[in-house]
């Protein structure tokens, strides 16, 4: 993503970005170049970015773009993926002036409610349909959201889910804190079960992780100056795969919303399948062992996760990329990498085979 330090913003700064994945990334790699109010031509000139990505709330430093005829610019410019944090801003400062006396971690998914989610989500969908320009939702949180796009879908316009929603409930504030912080906050027990059914349904495309590395330090600042986000990339396939067991999902619904739709979605090709002539990108798990999140043995640099103590199966054992092993045995291999994925626009995406 491209809220980073500096900020991916221009076309010099995703070769950048890009030349550093290539010494040092173990699995292959893409990267978004984000949409500012006033960086359409850099926007435009990004070939390598595998889409634009639009804060429309929540946005660090220029990122944020929620007046509309900035919004209406970028989507009507262009072909590649756009992919909305669909939050509303002005709804938001709206809600934080009623809560701005109180310090509850809690007041976070009061603040951020399921209204801001939905006025976004509606606004980038009416913009994607006005220019029939292909669309990403990220991190769906809401049921008010997920009955909308079940009416409102189109062949161009895809959303995901995250397990931080699938699997946590506001009622992780009165243990976590602020480390529960994140944007789009969590969620009600209906809002979860929600996301579940969408997924089920077909409404909810993809499963990704909104992997967001924050430090113990920073959270311990307290809310509201803490950070939001969580790290999540390291338990996503443990935490489903642990639910397939426990009869939430098949292993087919898991393969089709974490490998073949994800590649589908973003125009990847030869990823996602087990298949001869698909790239051996494979993942072997042993779901016969179960062992607890432990925050000291994550290989994010913050060394903490919000599941820290739940016990999972499906811990992944070995990984190849490509026909080579890259993990094996808790060990990352030196001297292994992986490669810049190409991207193809599509509108609309290819259909389901």
């Amino acid at each position: 993503m491209p809220n980073t330090n500096p900020p991916t913003t221009s076309p010099a700064a995703l070769t950048d970005k890009l030349a550093r994945a290539d010494e040092k990334s173990v699995v292959n790699y893409g990267f978004f170049i984000g949409a500012t109010p006033n960086n359409l031509d850099h926007l435009l000139a990004a070939e390598a970015a595998c889409g634009i990505k639009i804060f429309m709330g929540a946005g660090t430093g220029n990122l944020l773009v929620d007046q509309e005829e900035d919004l209406d610019r970028i989507f009507a410019h262009g072909r590649k993926l756009i992919a909305v944090h669909a939050e509303d801003e002005a709804r938001i400062r709206e809600r934080r002036a009623q809560f701005m006396e109180n310090c509850d971690p809690a007041d976070h998914s009061r603040i951020r409610d399921e209204q801001s989610a939905l006025m976004a989500t509606a606004r980038a969908v009416r913009l994607a349909k006005k220019y029939q320009r292909r669309l990403h939702v990220l991190h769906l949180s809401t049921a008010i959201e997920t009955a909308f796009l079940r009416r409102e879908k189109t062949p161009y316009i895809s959303c995901e889910a995250i397990p931080n929603h699938l699997f946590l409930t506001t009622d992780a504030y009165a243990t976590m804190g602020p480390l529960a912080q994140m944007n789009p906050p969590i969620r009600s027990e209906h809002d979860r079960q929600a996301l579940w059914e969408g997924l089920r349904s077909g409404v909810i495309d993809c499963i990704a992780t909104d992997h967001a590395p924050h430090l113990l330090t920073e959270k311990a600042l307290g809310y509201p100056r803490a950070p939001s986000g969580m790290p999540g990339v390291e338990t996503s396939l443990p935490l489903m795969l642990t639910a397939m067991r426990d009869g939430q999902c098949s292993l087919a619904e898991l393969q089709r919303w974490m490998c073949y739709n994800p590649a589908r979605l973003y125009g990847v090709a030869n990823k996602g399948r087990i298949a001869i002539g698909w790239d051996a990108d494979l993942t072997l798990v042993d779901m016969t062992r179960e062992k607890p999140v432990r925050n000291e043995e994550m290989f994010t640099r913050v060394g903490w996760s919000p599941f820290h103590g739940r016990v999972l199966t499906g811990w992944p054992i070995s990984t190849i990329v490509g026909g080579r092993v890259v993990f094996d045995k808790g060990e990352v291999l030196p001297n292994v990498h992986g490669q810049s994925l190409h991207y193809v626009a599509s509108t609309p995406m290819p259909a389901v085979s």
